[in-house]
């Protein structure tokens, strides 16, 4: 009986064993499985905007092992705040540069207008994630083209404040550097939010079609 329960014993070891090493490999195979199919979700979708290769490698950064993009909404919600992080992200070095910059007047000011600009499109990104949140909870009618058209109205308006900061920045021999840098890091936000207002107007697309539809 000794050896009986014995054997028993290393025989369910072994199927626990077994299994320990079975399911790990089937839940890598199924996280790899939906990270490929939200990675070519988003592949598709981002052909359909200006900068396809940036939409693709911003958007891929955010898919996670248990996480599926593979809705107009989802890809508009990621979309948005892949935007409002490199907002934030050019607030924080131009805040630096305005602090640097404390003896120079002149460009001290036009960099923080620059700021002040960024600011707005952080406000305007913020406000605009809350706004497509709130559609997944509305009927389609006037109350939810309302929510699309504060979306559309707030990210063109972060678009075109990261790109008018840019155009402001003055030249000469102490801003060269400091330009180049502070322009590539607002013109990338511009880029990426322009990616976003376009899978935000594809996701808005389908209830003006379903609210066309229904018209006599």
């Amino acid at each position: 009986m000794a050896k009986l329960g014995l054997s028993l014993l290393l025989i369910l070891l072994s199927i626990f064993s077994l299994s320990s090493t079975v399911e790990p490999a089937f839940s890598r195979d199924s996280n790899i499985a939906r990270r490929s199919r939200a990675l070519a979700y988003i592949e598709t979708a981002c052909q359909t905007t200006r900068y396809p290769a940036l939409c693709v490698h911003c958007l891929s950064t955010y898919i996670k092992p248990n996480m599926t993009i593979q809705s107009p909404q989802q890809l508009a919600q990621v979309a948005l705040s892949a935007s409002l992080y490199r907002a934030l992200y050019a607030r924080a070095y131009v805040l630096k540069v305005v602090r640097e910059l404390k003896t120079l007047k002149r460009e001290n000011q036009v960099v923080q207008d620059c700021l002040e600009q960024i600011n707005d499109s952080v406000d305007q990104l913020s406000g605009s994630i809350k706004e497509l949140r709130r559609l997944g909870q509305e009927s389609v009618g006037d109350d939810l083209f309302w929510h699309i058209s504060n979306v559309e109205t707030w990210v063109s308006t972060a678009l075109t404040d990261a790109s008018t900061c840019v155009d402001e920045l003055p030249a000469g021999p102490n801003m060269s550097k400091l330009k180049a840098t502070i322009k590539g890091k607002v013109l990338n936000v511009a880029e990426v939010t322009s990616n976003a207002l376009a899978l935000f107007h594809k996701f808005a697309a389908r209830y003006r079609a379903a609210s066309a539809t229904k018209k006599p």
